[in-house]
């Protein structure tokens, strides 16, 4: 028979020991995510100060939605910025496991995640609830505040630097502009036309750019996670 006193052991060092640790993390990502909430505030007061005269709908519009969730309209664009609730570990195939960081203390690899996600503005303003968003950044956050960010080239970050820098308000600065800057420069192309040569009646009646045709950016191509854009069809 196991030794009850022994499991119970176990279940008070588990709390003691990952339990703790979960929690750090947890408050170190939600900080950082405030500080993320704030840095959106900030920039769209200094960016349309800059933006007077000019064609109002060109201009930053901060919103907190909620307390994992805000987003920044940039013109026709939406950038999603959203906080997961729980703690991840990274899995066994994850590059980050083959870093001195996390083979020094598997604890290490355990870390809270902001997602950056890309959406048109249109696709909220229109409820066209199909169309597609793209995920152009994730940031990790761990029990020592250390961070790297995986996402799309812009971001500039690798996994390799895990461990050797601290999340700051400085860096998530950089994080945000760069998502920013890759969302005005990621562009919304024609669709295939074979996806919309044919639509029902029905369609029709309801308006066919809103019930046929899912929008996203880069539509008929794949978005891979190294930026490395390919035809579905393989055409050059």
């Amino acid at each position: 028979m196991p030794d009850p006193n022994e499991k119970k052991q176990t279940i008070i060092s588990t709390l003691k020991e990952k339990s703790v640790l979960k929690e750090k993390v947890y408050d170190n990502t939600l900080n950082s995510f405030l500080i993320v909430k704030d840095i959106l505030k900030n920039l769209a007061k200094e960016v349309n100060n800059s933006l007077a005269g000019i064609d109002p709908r060109i201009k930053l519009e901060y919103t907190d939605r909620s307390t994992f969730d805000a987003q920044m309209k940039v013109a026709g664009d939406v950038l999603f910025f959203s906080m997961h609730s729980n703690i991840f570990q990274f899995d066994r195939e994850h590059p980050a496991w083959k870093t001195a960081y996390i083979q020094k203390n598997k604890y290490n690899a355990y870390s809270g995640i902001i997602n950056i996600y890309n959406f048109l503005f249109d696709s909220f303003k229109y409820s066209r609830l199909d169309d597609l968003g793209y995920l152009i950044a994730r940031i990790f956050i761990n029990h020592e505040n250390q961070y790297f960010v995986e996402g799309k080239r812009q971001m500039g970050m690798l996994f390799t630097n895990y461990g050797n820098e601290q999340i700051s308000r400085e860096s998530l600065q950089v994080i945000i502009e760069t998502a920013i800057q890759y969302a005005l420069e990621f562009d919304l192309l024609v669709p295939p036309y074979d996806t919309v040569k044919i639509a029902t009646v029905g369609q029709a009646e309801a308006k066919i750019q809103h019930s046929r045709v899912i929008t996203g950016k880069r539509l008929g191509f794949q978005f891979n996670s190294d930026d490395v854009l390919e035809r579905n069809d393989h055409e050059t």
